[in-house]
């Protein structure tokens, strides 16, 4: 079946490594994986990031098989976590890119729809992040304050 917001089929790329055991060629410690989580979270990197970094240029593949605990339980535990959650920040982020877009260029019809598309994400997944007890109960995504939200 077709994507709901996009015209293509399949399924992502990005694949976990498949044990969940961490492997024999990882030198560091968890102690040593946790306090590299840490320092680049106070660089400004997003949980994402980090994974990445640490997977690129440190050699590790999994932080949660390696240290037990995941990228954003390492971040709470230290009062580094974001306010919002990542794929909720980048959606709106990504909507206050689209409608100062559309401020500029009133007639761009097909990105007033991609921008209702944005919104309609946005709004499902604050039901869920509420739902789950992320967010506040009381938490509203406002086209307005937006870009308070996600200062960038």
């Amino acid at each position: 079946m077709a994507r709901m917001h996009a015209r293509r089929k399949g399924k992502s790329g990005s694949k976990k490594p498949a044990s969940k055991v961490p492997p024999k060629w990882v030198e560091k410690s968890p102690e040593e994986v946790e306090k590299l989580v840490v320092e680049l979270a106070k660089k400004g990197y997003s949980t994402a990031m980090i994974g990445l970094i640490l997977r690129d240029q440190y050699g590790i593949p999994d932080v949660r098989a390696i240290t037990g605990k995941k990228i954003l339980t390492i971040l709470k535990e230290h009062n580094l976590a974001p306010p919002l959650p990542e794929d909720l920040a980048n959606l709106i982020r990504k909507a206050v890119r689209v409608r100062r877009h559309l401020e500029r260029n009133k007639k761009d019809m097909h990105n007033k729809v991609a921008l209702q598309r944005i919104e309609s994400k946005i709004k499902r997944l604050v039901k869920y992040y509420r739902r789950e007890g992320v967010l506040p109960p009381d938490w509203r995504y406002s086209p307005d304050k937006a870009a308070i939200l996600v200062k960038r």
